[in-house]
């Protein structure tokens, strides 16, 4: 196994135990305030937890929703409340596997149909069976080789 076939796996796996997270919706005010209220925290509190005014709390909680808080904003803020900040990436095709699967399968065809209509231009144009071996035979290389372009 190579070794970029191994990175895709390892990383896989790892990806695989947030899928079941991907399907949570965040509470509508945020976690943060979701906590606070949740566990009867004052912004008072909380915000002395991290060293910053009742109106700075505000703020984290307004950023949180409004999707502008940065990552070490909600690490520290969690770590302050007794928690830990959960992050990750979750492919939307279920795996990496399947996400190369769909974009190498993309390209190819992209690829061989803009040949094939140029030969086609020329009078020289192919069978439908030889643009799907063709095509099928452009993903299996893009799939082992992951080129740059896979990603354009």
């Amino acid at each position: 196994m190579s070794k970029k076939a191994l990175q895709i796996q390892h990383l896989n796996e790892k990806m695989l135990a947030y899928s079941t997270l991907s399907t949570i919706v965040q509470p509508q005010t945020g976690w943060v305030k979701a906590l606070r209220v949740a566990l009867g925290i004052s912004l008072e509190q909380l915000g002395r937890k991290l060293g910053i005014t009742k109106q700075s709390m505000q703020d984290i909680e307004k950023r949180e929703q409004d999707g502008s808080i940065t990552i070490r904003a909600l690490r520290e803020t969690a770590a302050k409340l007794d928690m830990q900040l959960v992050y990750g990436f979750v492919p939307k095709d279920g795996s990496l596997e399947a996400l190369i699967e769909r974009k190498a399968e993309e390209k190819a065809t992209q690829i061989v149909l803009h040949t094939s209509n140029t030969m086609r231009l020329e009078d020289q144009e192919n069978s439908a069976e030889r643009i799907k071996k063709a095509i099928e035979e452009k993903k299996n290389l893009f799939k082992n080789e992951l080129p740059k372009l896979l990603w354009d």
